[in-house]
């Protein structure tokens, strides 16, 4: 489902801008509620939640990006079976966003995003887009 609303992601967090999520008030958040692209969230509480943590975490972390490819498994500590919708890493990285404020960010959602990401790459070894992947994890 979630991997199905990238496109309105990208539209409501404006390509995951930080600095405009960061400067989102509590009228941009009530304008997005109205607007087509609000499906990508349900929850005002996601929205706002989301907006007020990411800029803090870039500024602890450095980026985002670092941040989460800290949290990246060892390729053999992915021995999860197909339909698996959460793994150790995803259980990590929830808890320690929850430890810094976020909510919703429970292990099953963590780990679809680091599937998104390419953070995790579980495809069966025969799987076409087990390759893909790695292409793109290496080209990082």
């Amino acid at each position: 489902m979630i991997l199905a609303k990238r496109d309105n992601f990208r539209t409501v967090f404006h390509q995951c801008d930080f600095d405009r999520i960061a400067r989102f008030t509590h009228r941009d958040v009530e304008r997005l509620v109205g607007t087509r692209a609000s499906s990508a969230i349900g929850a005002r509480l996601k929205r706002s939640s989301t907006t007020r943590r990411s800029k803090e975490l870039v500024r602890q972390e450095g980026s985002f990006a670092a941040y989460l490819w800290r949290h990246e498994p060892a390729p053999k500590t992915l021995a999860n079976p197909q339909g698996v919708s959460k793994s150790a890493a995803s259980i990590a990285l929830s808890k320690d966003l929850k430890k810094r404020g976020w909510s919703f960010v429970g292990p099953t959602t963590v780990h679809a995003f680091m599937q998104a990401m390419g953070l995790i790459n579980d495809h069966a070894e025969e799987c076409v887009v087990r390759i893909d992947v790695e292409k793109g994890a290496s080209a990082i």
